[in-house]
């Protein structure tokens, strides 16, 4: 099974236009379009009965210390955990294609509602819902899409995994939320194929160009 893009290549920087923030000369961040990027995928192996999509971030530092702190860099030795950004559950097995804008197209406050996923697909809980959940004017449930916003000051460009899998269920049975930990727990046992695209991107100034 092969993953592809028209937004972004593999191993390529991901355009501003499907992140969360990008970069401002004068505050660090400005909120950016927050568009899904567009996906397409082919050669689904036979039995397929449904896909499912995730996609996080392997990079985000274990620890907050120096997250956008001024004066300081978060280092790239600093261990790192997973930050989910996208859950999609039972794409039926027909479909080949998520269109740009699609699942997101702007920033929502407090979260997009789970009704918001288009043509009848289940949008997972990304951690935008912890991340926001001391900011009372943000905090509440982000369901969906919501791109990339790494620290302004890292020393590492993050990369972004698109996640898709071919599955022998019309719809994963999920225990409890649908988080990234307990979707990737369901999808044990029913992937038959599995595909990734990895974008990157960077809020350092120090790292563009």
């Amino acid at each position: 099974m092969q993953l592809t893009s028209s937004s972004f290549f593999d191993g390529a920087p991901i355009p501003a236009a499907f992140a969360f923030a990008r970069i401002h000369p004068a505050n660090h961040v400005a909120l950016s379009a927050n568009r899904n990027p567009h996906l397409a995928w082919t050669d689904a192996p036979a039995g397929t009965q449904s896909f499912g999509l995730i996609c996080h971030d392997c990079d985000v530092p274990s620890r907050g210390d120096d997250v956008n702190q001024a004066g300081r860099e978060v280092p790239r030795s600093l261990p790192r955990i997973d930050f989910f950004h996208w859950i999609v559950l039972d794409i039926p097995a027909t479909t080949r294609e998520i269109e740009a804008g699609r699942h997101s197209d702007g920033i929502t406050p407090r979260g997009k509602n789970p009704t918001d996923a288009p043509d009848g697909l289940r949008h997972g809980l990304n951690d935008f819902t912890s991340w926001f959940s001391a900011d009372p004017e943000m905090r509440g449930l982000y369901y969906g899409y919501d791109g990339p916003a790494p620290p302004w000051n890292d020393a590492m460009h993050h990369h972004y995994k698109f996640d898709l899998f071919a599955l022998d269920v019309p719809r994963l049975d999920v225990a409890g939320d649908l988080t990234g930990v307990a979707v990737r727990a369901a999808l044990e046992g029913h992937v038959l194929a599995e595909a990734r695209l990895t974008g990157v991107y960077t809020l350092n100034p120090r790292l563009v160009g």
